[in-house]
């Protein structure tokens, strides 16, 4: 679905609810129009979906390199120190044997003999009372007790066994459910959008009917006044005419009632303000679909199966995902210290190099991961197998209520047909004293419930058929069925 800037929507909306206010009557089509750009849950998972796609993205990033500003105060509970006294006595014998080597080295070079040994003791000696004349009787600091550290440090991944790719993969995947739960949210809101436009529809050509019915009822209560007052009729079976004339206008009242909630619940799923004015003012008429016999369900085109199959390629990213981490990770490093006042002998003021990670035992639990993915990827296949099985059932459930409801609506309406002709006979029989007011309101009370009775299987007829598309998962197929039967 192609994205609409946010700046529009309320730009959108103004102009939407301006068309209303002016008298525009809204069709089906224009409610799944209104709520794709303004319902809440639509907006949702939108947003999810946009927050998977920057997920995807950042992961696609994640072969460049890191490079972190390091910064530091360190304390020392103890000065680094080289211990000389230590070495003493090497450095000291090392360099007197030195220094009498190298003079009789040099003695050899020029007589072609080697010094008396007693010379080369007295040369040694005095190297000794030398050096430790001027050897230091302390050890000398290696690094200042407090310092500060600045660097930036670089880690570039080498190689790391597969588990940058499962991640790209597992984020691509998320995306791939984002799309198909966001079609499935607008699919399951077309469908409820749908239900509710024609519970109003229904509303209206009930609302339309007890009209008549209520005036005939008043025109029922006035002949039986007139009657009354003319001593003709008893007064019991005027107060029976006014009784049913009162319960009737109750009744109308009531579809009243009932036609501002459902006008509030179709601007909640619209996304609007539920005091936004909306004009529906068409009936429900009937028109029978021919449905195809040889219509197959393509689950390539159905959001809910396709949600439940992505999370099969999940399951499978996940068993890659496991594997990689029995592998070795190689970085290069790199270091490089920007404040090098101060810094210790032990801390050099750059470096680069190749770094390794491998874990090579870890209890087993990498193995039990592994077989607990590939546990995952079976549910997921026996998820999508029955998810086909159901959207199938659903279907042929779909299929049958509108074929049993096609029989209900055609003896239905030869029944209320039937009723409005006993209504007028009786009407007429009355009018010549051949019948009372008491059987003129039971003929009315029989009419109005079998127009009832007939809108109401109508109704459902046409909701088995939103239904019906909603499996195919083409619900804007219905729209345009509802909107040209008018």
């Amino acid at each position: 679905m192609k994205q609409i800037p946010v700046i529009f929507f309320p730009l959108i909306c103004t102009v939407a609810a301006s068309a209303q206010e002016n008298g525009r009557e809204l069709t089906l089509k224009d409610c799944y129009r209104i709520a794709k750009q303004g319902n809440v849950v639509v907006q949702q998972a939108q947003h999810s979906l946009k927050a998977r796609q920057y997920t995807l993205e950042a992961n696609n990033r994640a072969y460049y390199p890191k490079v972190d500003l390091l910064a530091g105060y360190n304390y020392l509970g103890k000065p680094l120190k080289i211990n000389l006294q230590q070495v003493k006595d090497g450095v000291v014998n090392g360099s007197a044997a030195q220094s009498a080597n190298t003079a009789n080295e040099v003695y050899h070079q020029v007589t072609g003999q080697d010094l008396p040994q007693p010379v080369k003791d007295k040369i040694s000696d005095a190297t000794k009372t030398i050096i430790n004349a001027f050897y230091p009787d302390y050890n000398p600091e290696l690094t200042k007790q407090s310092y500060f550290t600045a660097g930036l440090f670089l880690r570039q991944p080498i190689y790391m066994g597969g588990k940058i790719s499962a991640a790209q993969d597992l984020a691509q995947a998320n995306v791939k459910a984002g799309e198909f739960n966001q079609q499935l949210v607008e699919k399951e809101l077309s469908f409820g959008i749908s239900a509710q436009y024609l519970r109003i529809l229904y509303l209206n050509t009930i609302m339309a009917h007890e009209t008549v019915i209520v005036d005939a009822f008043r025109k029922n209560r006035d002949y039986a006044t007139s009657l009354k007052d003319n001593q003709i009729l008893p007064p019991y079976l005027l107060n029976w005419a006014r009784v049913a004339y009162i319960q009737a206008t109750n009744r109308y009242a009531n579809l009243e009632l009932d036609k501002q909630n459902a006008l509030l619940e179709l601007n909640k799923l619209l996304g609007q303000p539920l005091e936004t004015p909306i004009t529906i003012t068409d009936t429900l008429r009937y028109n029978d679909y021919n449905l195809s016999k040889d219509t197959t369900l393509d689950l390539e085109n159905n959001a809910t199966y396709r949600l439940v199959e992505n999370t099969q390629a999940q399951a499978q990213v996940a068993v890659k995902a496991t594997r990689s981490l029995s592998m070795p990770n190689i970085f290069a490093i790199g270091n490089v210290n920007l404040y090098q006042k101060d810094l210790p002998v032990t801390v050099p003021p750059w470096l680069i190099g190749v770094e390794m990670q491998w874990n090579i035992f870890d209890g087993f639990s990498r193995v039990k991961r592994t077989r607990a993915s590939q546990q995952l990827v079976e549910e997921a296949k026996l998820a999508a197998e029955n998810t086909k099985s159901s959207l199938e059932l659903r279907l042929a459930i779909a299929r049958n209520k509108m074929t049993a409801l096609r029989n209900t609506v055609a003896s239905l309406d030869s029944a209320r047909q039937q009723s409005r002709l006993t209504t007028t006979l009786i009407t007429d029989r009355m009018q010549n004293e051949l019948s009372s007011v008491k059987d003129v309101n039971d003929a009315l009370l029989l009419e109005e419930e079998m127009e009832k009775t007939y809108y109401t299987a109508v109704l459902g007829y046409y909701l088995a058929m939103a239904e019906y598309w909603n499996v195919l998962g083409t619900p804007e197929e219905f729209a345009v069925y509802i909107d040209g039967t008018k």
